[in-house]
């Protein structure tokens, strides 16, 4: 995760959206499971698509992130994915664990995907998932930098080869006005909002005792230098702002926040594509 920016609807709109959006069909049982991985293909084609439409693709990557996992970009999305797929009457996708992680990629434990292979590969994912069956293919990345541009690519151009809704959101700019409620201050790459989320996961695998403010250094992006490999695993958005605080009881409520406002945004974009009967 490395970048920033904007809001979408108060999650309040959350219920109406989704009662307005579904179909009679999907007010029957729920699956046996949200999860592709765990689905049997009689009951996946018990679903797919006469019931559920909508498909949610976690991808991260292996990526240095101060003192957290270095998997933070794979587990962020992908808690969110579970805790969003019964609001939004959605199945989960197996996460696309490796990325094209960009600056980082010298840090231990660190792996970065070529770029030319990934866009194929996430391609074929997505073209995929198109001819399952599914309407709205919603891809909730954890990983920024380069990945977010090659998604974002892939994303159209599979929309309209395969005449399928494509949503492909980074999650830490979704809600990067709630990390300024939260904290009072901007937020990082394993800065405040980003440790936050991944304490609220998997707080045994956050190693508080490790962390050194010195661990952090501003983004350079427009201080005009540039270093690589980029000299810290934490950066922050705002020289002085971001700095975690490994707070219990922020990180549960900012977790909470932020999947509210992720239900809310893919809510709305498909009760909008259903009103404009796009690909109806």
């Amino acid at each position: 995760m490395i970048e920033r920016a904007t809001a979408v609807l108060p999650a309040a709109f959350l219920s109406v959206l989704l009662c307005a959006s579904a179909s009679p069909l999907r007010a029957q049982a729920p699956p046996t499971t949200r999860e592709m991985n765990l689905l049997g293909w009689q009951e996946f084609a018990e679903l797919v698509p006469e019931r559920i439409e909508t498909v949610l693709v976690p991808t991260g990557t292996l990526e240095a992130h101060g003192v957290l996992p270095n998997g933070a970009d794979n587990l962020a999305p992908e808690a969110m994915a579970r805790d969003l797929a019964e609001k939004l009457d959605a199945l989960v996708a197996p996460t696309l664990n490796y990325g094209v992680t960009g600056s980082l990629d010298a840090f231990p434990g660190s792996f970065s995907i070529d770029a030319e292979a990934y866009e194929a590969f996430v391609a074929s994912i997505l073209t995929g998932l198109a001819g399952n069956g599914f309407k709205n293919l919603i891809v909730l990345n954890g990983h920024g930098g380069p990945q977010t541009a090659i998604l974002e690519r892939v994303a159209e151009r599979v929309g309209r080869e395969q005449r399928v809704r494509t949503l492909v959101a980074n999650w830490w700019t979704v809600a990067s006005d709630i990390t300024h409620e939260v904290f009072g201050q901007d937020g990082g790459h394993a800065g405040n909002n980003e440790s936050a989320y991944v304490q609220a996961i998997v707080p045994k695998h956050v190693h508080a005792e490790r962390y050194a403010p010195d661990m952090a250094t501003p983004s350079s992006a427009a201080a005009g230098w540039r270093a690589y490999p980029f000299p810290s695993s934490i950066i922050l958005y705002q020289p002085g702002q971001g700095y975690p605080d490994f707070d219990r009881e922020k990180a549960a409520v900012y977790f909470r926040r932020v999947n509210e406002r992720m239900a809310t945004l893919v809510a709305t974009t498909i009760e909008k594509w259903d009103r404009a009967q796009i690909f109806r």
